[in-house]
């Protein structure tokens, strides 16, 4: 008997949502809000996408308070940023796509020196990007933060957001609660993997609980941090069975990595050690000539990087699933259909070329021209952009990262 496998290219439900394909554009911090709120260069970033074909676009990073910020220039979620989001909404959608706001508390990746405020983890941790202290959250601070997530959705959905997508990877706040070798606390947040997802479970409840059930909701999850000491893949699936029992989400994004320790295990292909090097502060600058190759490793890149991983929760999971990393052409976006994922995410591809899936809908054969180069990684502080093909945005050059 033939089984019939979804269209990849067709309309698709995700939770309450009807998208007009499968295909989404991941989240990837954009750095196009100087002063924390919208600007022209942003929406026009994602209104590209939309008309270049995508189901939904995601925008990142909305961080839910402001220390959760990784760099005083992002978006965190207030009254001020909301006119700008909504304006953003209305170009999305008027090119065809749905739209999707990315909320997290950055955690441990946050930095002190550029955001004013103490960046906060399970435990004490050293960043080694910023080489300063990170503080132990109380607490207080983690019932903080799990209602802030809440009223950040509400605030999403109040300007029109779709969707929206909690940031539970890359070791950001709440990935650090699962990662054993950076929660280290002997409190009902510490010690057992229950205790370790706490925050994870209790944060998509109360989102699920603030938005109801007319919005999408989706995790951007680890399926293993890549890390000595932090989260297995085994532990990973356990969490995620146990998001599903709860019922809050209506999909997981399957990724991998930790920002704080090994960012390249998400990437894949060639490290940008010069570029980011010249992005960074003179400290942390020579400390990447030094040790470079230590923190930014390489790995070798190939399509659909991620699979193997992925199939162990497509095997044990029902929820739908959407599969990350290497996805660049039909017979890549096809494969993970037949695989049984039911959605696929698109970033270096789409930062390369915001018209691939209309390009693909016409020509089959049509692939990405991203060459895995990783060289659009350290321009987050400039405008986010493929460095082959698009120059700097005027007036997004972070000076005052680089006179730190």
């Amino acid at each position: 008997m033939t089984v019939s496998h979804p269209d990849v290219l067709a309309p698709a439900q995700l939770g309450p949502l009807r998208l007009r394909n499968r295909v989404i554009k991941a989240a990837t911090f954009e750095g196009m809000t100087a002063g924390g709120v919208v600007s022209e260069n942003l929406i026009d970033y994602h209104r590209r996408v939309s008309v270049g074909g995508v189901g939904m676009t995601t925008v990142a990073y909305l961080a839910v308070a402001p220390e959760g910020r990784t760099e005083e220039g992002q978006i965190w979620m207030r009254p001020e940023a909301l006119p700008g989001l909504a304006r953003l909404v209305e170009a999305v959608r008027a090119g065809g796509a749905a739209v999707s706001a990315q909320l997290g508390h950055a955690g441990a990746v946050g930095n002190q020196a550029l955001t004013g405020y103490r960046a906060l983890a399970p435990s004490v941790f050293v960043n080694p990007l910023s080489l300063r202290a990170v503080s132990s959250a109380s607490k207080a601070d983690i019932e903080r933060i799990r209602l802030a997530h809440a009223d950040a959705a509400r605030m999403a959905v109040g300007v029109g957001f779709d969707a929206v997508e909690l940031h539970f990877g890359h070791n950001y706040f709440t990935s650090s609660f699962l990662s054993p070798v950076l929660n280290r606390r002997r409190d009902e947040f510490g010690g057992s993997l229950a205790n370790r997802a706490r925050v994870a479970r209790e944060t998509a409840r109360s989102v699920r609980e603030a938005v109801g059930p007319d919005c999408a909701v989706l995790a951007k999850f680890n399926m293993d941090d890549g890390v000595p000491g932090g989260l297995r893949t085994s532990e990973a699936l356990e969490v995620a069975k146990w998001l599903e029992e709860d019922g809050a989400l209506d999909a997981l994004e399957l990724t991998v990595g930790s920002s704080l320790l090994n960012p390249m295990y998400l990437f894949r292909g060639d490290a940008p050690i010069r570029e980011w090097g010249e992005a960074m502060s003179p400290i942390v600058r020579l400390g990447l000539k030094l040790f470079g190759r230590a923190f930014l490793k390489s790995y070798p890149y190939s399509d659909l990087y991620l699979l193997e991983q992925a199939r162990t929760f497509r095997s044990e999971i029902a929820m739908p699933l959407i599969l990350l990393g290497g996805v660049t052409d039909l017979v890549s976006m096809r494969t993970a259909m037949q695989e049984g994922f039911e959605f696929v995410a698109m970033a270096r591809a789409l930062l390369r070329e915001p018209e691939l899936i209309n390009h693909i809908a016409v020509d089959a054969d049509s692939a990405s021209p991203c060459i895995h180069c990783n060289k659009c990684m350290a321009t987050i502080y400039s405008g986010t952009r493929c460095v082959l093909t698009t120059p700097p945005l005027p007036g997004q050059r972070n000076t005052e990262r680089s006179n730190r």
